[in-house]
């Protein structure tokens, strides 16, 4: 059985389930588990400090003891402008947030890039490489706001 489909909607900056035939979608198991995984608010590590100054970690409560946390901390960039360290920043947490795919077995490996265009947009793609040698290809672009 698949998973019901994720689908990004720039605009929000959110992603919501697909509707398909006035029910929900399923299918592409792997891009929703990539849009999950890159953009749900993963618990910050002890050293980070969230954008809003609060104590607010925010994460998963479920995650509180578990030594893989479920999302990534691309939140705590939030208010940053977006400069080439920022984007590597971004490329690590985006690697971080992966790379459950590659210790599930899921996936043989994961590359990302990420490139500034046009002094406000931060574009991505990942590329997985499957264990039979294919590859997937997954684009996230957004206008970022410069702090």
């Amino acid at each position: 059985m698949s998973d019901i489909t994720t689908t990004w909607i720039a605009a929000d900056s959110a992603g919501d389930w697909s509707i398909s035939g006035g029910a929900l979608a399923s299918g592409d198991d792997l891009a929703s588990s990539v849009l999950i995984s890159l953009f749900t608010d993963r618990l910050a590590d002890d050293a980070d400090i969230p954008p809003d100054g609060s104590n607010d970690r925010r994460g998963w409560w479920g995650d509180a003891d578990e030594e893989v946390k479920i999302g990534s901390r691309l939140w705590l960039l939030d208010r940053e402008k977006l400069t080439p360290a920022v984007a590597n920043t971004a490329k690590i947490y985006m690697e971080e947030a992966l790379q459950w795919l590659i210790d599930d077995q899921v996936a043989l490996a994961i590359s990302v890039a990420t490139v500034i265009a046009g002094g406000s947009r931060l574009n991505s793609i990942i590329t997985v490489t499957h264990s039979d040698g294919t590859v997937t290809r997954l684009n996230y672009n957004w206008v970022w706001s410069q702090g």
